[in-house]
């Protein structure tokens, strides 16, 4: 007999309890699901159900061997289990507010400026654009593939300075005449540059929907990406992507899966002919990600080792693939101080990341905000309050800087774990600044 359904609410009483509000005030998930289940009669299974997590990360929570502290998972709790916003340290909930009490602005909007529907009725529509290319039917050669991998290498630094969601419908525009230049026939070499070529922009593309946490979107690129390196037999661009892969399985709070993509990217790679050492410290540093994700101490710091050891073994003259050659030793050190600060291992994170951030280029926009909150990060987990409001507050600019929905998830994440601190003047200054730079990009709500 299938199970009656239950109110979404959680009861009245239970929300109301101070043993309630204190578990969620201190984000003590394993007590909050406890009481969820012997209050409201919601058990562990329906619990991931509703939040989106697995049977057995929700028993992990309960019996306190993990802790959720990803703000995209504290928001997929409060909106499954309908536990009002303020109680997890969040903004108020689209469900909390009945649409009949909800506030109208109290002058109409201005009207948008009218559109030159003349001007864009002159342009031809795309299914012409591509009749007009067909015709064309200029030469595809090797000088078309370096054309397209400078657009790819022009496409990243851009992400990097400013997000990719303008670059979007570029990439994917290209990704589609690439794709539309595989379908005739052609010699060998210049079909597998083709083929590279299409993995490397439906990588991007991935990317940018993961920087942008659509999720399910960055996955189908990102497995269209796989399919087309494995076509060509690229084992070492498959390891690539399922790295991507693998690091966005972090961010979705799913570290098993995390260790699985990138054990795979590892077997790749180590099948390939030609993995240079900078390709496997990339890797082993993913491996310590997903470690660290499931709290596995000895081998983050293994993984974190095997990482150095090849990293160490990097000679100049080795042919590195262009998509690794970003893997310097400040992004070493920081992706160390990150997986540190993963585990809670502040002290070790702290300097790690302070070094790397004062490396950073200047127009790596995006990177400078992400790793500057969590350099904030684990100076808070030190007890340095007003040093990680003062770094923080250095990262806005940045963060203002660049589209990138990651970025501010990782600011709501400082902010929740700034609770405890309301009062302090650092966090006051904090929460001033945050509101004098007014970045849209940073306040607004996160997409799914």
């Amino acid at each position: 007999m299938s199970e009656p359904p239950r109110p979404k609410e959680l009861p009245v009483s239970l929300l109301t309890d101070p043993v309630m509000i204190e578990a969620c005030r201190t984000r003590d998930f394993g007590r909050v699901f406890h009481l969820v289940k012997a209050r409201a009669g919601i058990y562990p299974s329906m619990i991931a159900r509703r939040c989106d997590l697995t049977p057995s990360r929700v028993g992990e929570v309960i019996a306190g061997r993990r802790q959720l502290l990803h703000m995209d998972v504290i928001e997929r709790i409060s909106d499954g289990l309908r536990i009002p916003g303020h109680l997890l340290g969040l903004a108020r909930r689209s469900w909390e507010t009945p649409p009949h009490l909800t506030v109208r602005p109290r002058e109409p909007a201005r009207p948008p400026a009218p559109l030159d529907t003349e001007g864009a009725a002159r342009l031809p529509g795309a299914d012409v654009d591509g009749i007009l290319a067909l015709a064309a039917g200029g030469e595809v050669g090797p000088s078309t593939l370096d054309a397209l991998h400078s657009s790819i290498a022009d496409y990243w630094r851009r992400d990097d300075e400013h997000g990719g969601e303008t670059l979007r419908p570029a990439v994917v525009g290209q990704l589609r005449y690439v794709v539309e230049l595989l379908k005739e026939q052609r010699p060998a070499p210049l079909r597998d540059g083709l083929h590279g070529v299409a993995a490397e922009l439906a990588r991007l593309t991935g990317w940018t929907y993961f920087d942008a946490r659509q999720y399910h979107q960055a996955r189908a690129y990102f497995t269209e990406a796989l399919g087309l390196a494995k076509a060509v037999g690229d084992r070492r661009f498959m390891a690539n992507v399922l790295a991507c892969m693998s690091l966005q399985a972090t961010y979705q709070d799913r570290p098993g899966d995390a260790l699985a993509l990138v054990t795979a990217a590892q077997d790749q790679a180590r099948a390939a002919p030609g993995t240079t050492p900078r390709v496997l410290a990339m890797l082993a540093t993913r491996e310590a990600f997903a470690h660290a994700a499931l709290g596995s101490r000895g081998a983050t710091h293994g993984a974190l080792s095997e990482a150095r050891a090849h990293f160490g073994r990097i000679d100049p003259g080795d042919p590195d693939p262009a998509w690794v050659t970003y893997f310097d030793e400040t992004k070493l050190n920081v992706d160390t101080g990150i997986a540190y600060g993963r585990l809670g291992e502040a002290t070790l994170a702290e300097p790690l990341i302070a070094d790397a951030l004062r490396r950073e280029r200047r127009s790596n926009q995006r990177g400078r905000a992400f790793h500057a909150f969590w350099l904030a990060r684990v100076q808070l987990q030190r007890g340095k309050l007003d040093e990680a409001c003062h770094t923080a507050i250095a990262a806005l600019a940045p963060a203002a800087a660049v589209d990138s929905p990651r970025v501010a998830g990782h600011l709501r994440d400082f902010q929740g774990e700034l609770e405890p601190y309301r009062q302090a003047p650092a966090v006051v200054a904090f929460e001033a600044r945050l509101r004098e730079t007014g970045p849209g990009r940073l306040s607004g709500s996160p997409r799914p």
